[in-house]
Formats: C-alpha cells, sequence, structure tokens
C-alpha cells in the first residue's frame, strides 16, 4: 500500500507548484506579490534548489509568476497581448490596460549600411542609416526591447527625437504613415546583453518580431522587437476577406 501510494505521489517540483497555485488561487498571494526566494523556499520545505527552481521556473514559463533578476519572483498579474500582425504603438496598448508605460533610450546613433542593412532597407551599401535601442516598460517591468534601423531620407529629425515622451513608432507615424508591413515571427533565446536588459535569466524563451514597414515601395524601417515569453502571448485579429 505504501509502495503504491508512494509510486503515485506527484514529484516534489509538481507539489512546489501546486502549493504556489493554491496560495494565489486563494488569495493569500495576490498579482505583485513578492513569493519566497529559491533559498527561503528550500529553508521553508526541506527540498532541493533545483526542485525549487524547476517548479519557479515552469511557472514563470506558464505566465503564473514574473521573475526579475535582481529584484525576486512575482506572483504575475497576466500575460499581455500583442497585436503582432497591428502596427501599433506599445505606449497605446500598455495605457489601454490601465498600465504605466515608460521607455529607456539605451542607444540613438548613426551608422554605415551593411549589406545585410543596405538589403533591408533598399538603400545604397555605405549609406547612413538611423540606429535606435528602446526598453519599453509596463508599470516599471521591461517588456519589450525594440532594435530599430531608419532610413534617414524618409526621416531626417529621427535622432533628434525623445523617445521618452515620444515612441518612435508613434514618431515614423505620424511623419511617414505606412502603407504596408511585412512581419516575421519566431521564438529565441536571448543573448546576454538582451537578457540583461530586460532582466530575464539567459535560458528564458523569447519571442521575436522582425517586422519592415513600407512607405508606397520604399522601406521606412526596420525593427526587431524581443519579448519575454512569460510576460506575452500573441494576439491576431483579422476580418473576413482580410
Amino acid at each position: 500500500m505504501t509502495d503504491t501510494a508512494s509510486r503515485q505521489a506527484p514529484p516534489h517540483y509538481a507539489a512546489v507548484k501546486q502549493l504556489i497555485l493554491d496560495k494565489i488561487a486563494a488569495g493569500e498571494w495576490q498579482p505583485h506579490h513578492r513569493i519566497p526566494s529559491e533559498n527561503e523556499l528550500v529553508g521553508q520545505l526541506g527540498l532541493s534548489r533545483m526542485t525549487i527552481n524547476r517548479a519557479l521556473r515552469e511557472l514563470a514559463a506558464d505566465g503564473v509568476l514574473l521573475r526579475i533578476q535582481g529584484l525576486g519572483t512575482f506572483v504575475a498579474e497576466g500575460k499581455n497581448h500583442t497585436s503582432v500582425f497591428e502596427v501599433r504603438n506599445i505606449a497605446d496598448e500598455i495605457r489601454e490596460r490601465g498600465h504605466a508605460h515608460a521607455a529607456q533610450t539605451v542607444v540613438k546613433d548613426e551608422l554605415k549600411a551593411t549589406p545585410e542593412l543596405a538589403d533591408e532597407l533598399g538603400i545604397e551599401l555605405g549609406s547612413p542609416v538611423f540606429h535606435s535601442l528602446v526598453i519599453h516598460l509596463e508599470n516599471d517591468i521591461p517588456v519589450q526591447l525594440e532594435d530599430r534601423h531608419v532610413n534617414p531620407a524618409l526621416a531626417p529629425d529621427y535622432l533628434k527625437q525623445d523617445f521618452a515622451a515620444r515612441t518612435p513608432n508613434s514618431y515614423l507615424s505620424a511623419i511617414v504613415p505606412w502603407t504596408s508591413a511585412e512581419h516575421t515571427v519566431e521564438a529565441v533565446l536571448p543573448a546576454p546583453w538582451e537578457a540583461k536588459l530586460l532582466s530575464i535569466g539567459r535560458g528564458d524563451p523569447c519571442l521575436s518580431i522582425h517586422r519592415r514597414t513600407f512607405s508606397g515601395d520604399r522601406v521606412v524601417t526596420s525593427v526587431r522587437l524581443l519579448l519575454p515569453g512569460g510576460r506575452s502571448r500573441i494576439r491576431s485579429r483579422q476580418t473576413a476577406g482580410g
């Protein structure tokens, strides 16, 4: 009888996951609540760090928990919906959810077009290219890393803009209204520098969206958006015949 019960008992990490889910369901741990650290859970439950880490990692991947390096692990409010096939301003999306948007500019510079960038933007090799790297935050939590290249001929004042006050998307849409866009979406692991900027682990899966927007037959911008997988989900809606 004891052997049978032992064989049917859930693995320890699953039991830890259920314990956390029960506390959340009971309202004991509300959204944004900082849960005990791995060390604290190891001490409280008498289980190995590997077991606790797996439970927390899987709950984070499911969007139940939010792990922020250097700050701790928190009960998530729920994954944010990303309208991947719409060229929307992320600040508008965040505000529509009733949350606060903020942006931090990491890089804003001018480059010379490499062969890859020349092909991407449809410009001559070695031509000037504007580049920006911006982190978007929702309620002070990084939710998107925006790595953008812009054709200077279509947006000559791009580098003069304050992206904390107005996002690159909002500015470009206003001065060069786009007529078409193409998207490539894939699941990736972040590069070490990307993980650091997004406050996630190097093994945390991410959603990578590569988008080019056009004005007529000219490419306005090529941008790669990197979103932590545990904080986002894709949503798309199309009308019949669209």
